[in-house]
């Protein structure tokens, strides 16, 4: 059974509306995920599910609309993707704490970095399912606007990398028995 990592867009962590990981974690196992986990507080989750990407993604923003009442976006990975993310990034020498791979669910665009706007010191480049940001200074005094980007989420290396490790780790761990999820009947 593969494990995953989910990745939640725009989740508010703290303040009013906020998900707490233990309400992620719930939902997960609701669906019948094994070895759920999460990862700092900023929707980060990893899973064992028989299901494949499109329909763990699926579940889970389904759920997330169910308890939000509004979108939420699900960027779903295996442990080889993660890695590869890692392994791709094209700014090896920068800070990985600001070096960003923004997740998406298709390739980028190839004209997506014509499209950037309020670009000062920063660096990007494409990936396979990615755009990766190096920040150079840092992150907290840019306006930089990726349009390509807006459907996805970002991580930085640090996180990528912590998840990559997590997911391989479940790799190699046998999965408890999970229960099918729930379907609602017909009446």
């Amino acid at each position: 059974m593969p494990a995953y990592a989910a990745l939640l867009r725009a989740v508010n962590v703290g303040g009013t509306g906020k998900l707490p990981m233990s309400e992620l974690q719930a939902m997960c196992e609701a669906e019948g995920y094994a070895g759920v986990r999460t990862y700092i507080a900023s929707g980060n989750v990893v899973f064992h599910s028989g299901l494949d990407e499109a329909r763990v993604k699926a579940a889970l923003e389904r759920r997330l609309l169910a308890y939000a009442g509004k979108p939420v976006r699900v960027l779903v990975r295996t442990a080889a993707e993660l890695a590869e993310v890692l392994a791709a990034n094209p700014f090896p020498d920068e800070a990985p704490n600001r070096t960003v791979a923004i997740l998406l669910d298709e390739a980028p665009p190839t004209g997506a970095l014509e499209t950037v706007s309020q670009q000062r010191d920063e660096r990007l480049a494409l990936g396979g399912r990615e755009i990766y940001v190096a920040y150079g200074a840092g992150m907290a005094d840019s306006r930089l606007r990726i349009p390509a980007g807006e459907a996805g989420t970002g991580r930085n290396m640090n996180t990528i990398a912590r998840l990559a490790a997590m997911t391989a780790a479940l790799e190699t761990e046998r999965p408890a028995a999970t229960r099918p999820a729930r379907t609602r009947r017909s009446r």
